[in-house]
C-alpha cells in the first residue's frame, strides 16, 4: 500500500516561514480534506510536496511508497504517481493539449501509447468532463475560462491516473453543475485506482461529492486539529472563531495589524525622540 508520510515539515518562501512543523500521514484509496483560513500554508504545503523550486524545505521529511520524495525532482515525483491540480492553473502558448498528455503518459509507460488508444482515451475523458470536442487540439490552457482550466486539470488527472492527487482549490469558479462533474469524475477515477486524494477546499457541497474520511485545520503553518467529515461541516456552520477560541489563537490578520500598530508607534516614538534632541 502506498503511503504518503510528512513529517515536521517546515516550508519558506523567500526567508519567510511558512509552514512550522506539519505532520501528516495519507494511505491508499483515503481522502484528506485540508481546511483553514486562508493564507495559512494549504498551497504551500502541496507545492512543496510536488517540488515547485519557489518554496525551500528546511527541516522535516516527505516519502511516498518508502522513497524520499525531497530527493526527487519534480518530473520523478509525478513519475512516482503525485499529481497537483493547481489553483491557478498556467497557460502554455504552443503546446496542445493532447501533444503534452501524450508525452506524460509515455514517460509512465514501458511501451509508448498507441496514437489510437490514446484518441479513445482522450474523446472518452473530454466526454465525461463535458469539455469541448476541440479540446485535444488547442493549446495548453490558453484562452480558456477560469473553470474550463479547473475541468482541465481533472481531465489531465484522468488521463494519467496518479495514486495520489492533491486538489487546490480545484472547485473554485466552477458553477453547480460543473462542480457536480468533477466531483463525479473523481469518485469514478477512484473507484479504479484506488487513488488517495488530499482536497484544499472551502465549500461544503464539492466536500459533500468527494466524501472526505479525514479533515485537518492548518492555521499558521500548523495541523492544529484532526478529525473525521463531521469537522469539516461544523467549519462549514460556524466557521473558525471556534477554533480560533478553543486553541488560544489569534487570526493572522489580527496579528498582522497588531505588528503594525506596534512598529508604527515605534517609528512615531524613534522620530518623537529624534526630534527632542535636536531641539526641535
Amino acid at each position: 500500500m502506498k503511503t504518503l508520510e510528512i513529517k515536521n515539515l517546515h516550508v519558506s518562501v523567500e526567508d519567510k516561514e511558512i509552514l512550522k512543523g506539519v505532520d501528516l500521514t495519507v494511505n491508499e484509496n483515503e481522502v484528506h480534506a485540508l481546511m483553514g483560513p486562508n493564507g495559512n500554508g494549504k498551497s504551500t504545503l502541496l507545492a512543496a510536496i510536488m517540488g515547485n523550486p519557489k518554496y525551500t524545505v528546511t527541516e522535516g521529511t516527505i516519502t511516498y511508497d518508502g522513497k524520499d520524495v525531497l530527493a526527487m525532482p519534480v518530473n520523478e515525483r509525478s513519475v512516482a504517481g503525485l499529481f497537483l491540480a493547481m489553483q491557478y492553473p498556467q497557460e502554455i502558448p504552443g503546446v496542445t493539449n493532447s501533444d503534452f498528455l501524450r508525452a506524460a503518459m509515455n514517460v509512465r509507460s514501458e511501451q509508448p501509447v498507441s496514437l489510437f488508444r490514446f484518441i479513445k482515451a482522450m474523446e472518452s475523458t473530454i466526454s465525461e468532463l463535458q469539455m469541448k470536442e476541440d479540446l485535444a487540439h488547442r493549446f495548453l490552457n490558453e484562452g480558456f475560462s477560469g473553470g474550463e482550466k479547473k475541468r482541465n486539470e481533472i481531465v489531465q488527472m484522468k488521463m494519467l491516473k496518479p495514486s495520489l492527487s492533491m486538489l487546490d482549490e480545484i472547485d473554485s469558479g466552477l458553477d453547480v453543475d460543473a462542480i457536480r462533474i468533477v466531483g463525479e469524475a473523481i469518485n469514478a477515477l477512484r473507484q479504479e485506482t484506488g487513488m488517495a486524494v488530499i482536497v484544499v477546499s472551502h465549500y461544503e457541497r464539492f466536500l459533500e461529492l468527494i466524501r472526505p474520511q479525514f479533515t485537518h485545520v492548518l492555521v499558521d503553518g500548523r495541523i492544529i486539529t484532526s478529525g473525521g467529515p463531521e469537522l469539516a461541516m461544523k467549519i462549514d456552520s460556524e466557521g473558525y472563531d471556534w477554533i480560533y477560541k478553543e486553541f488560544d489563537i489569534r487570526p493572522a490578520a489580527e496579528a498582522e495589524q497588531e505588528q503594525r500598530r506596534v512598529t508604527s508607534i515605534g517609528t512615531c516614538a524613534v522620530r518623537e525622540s529624534v526630534k527632542a534632541k535636536e531641539g526641535r
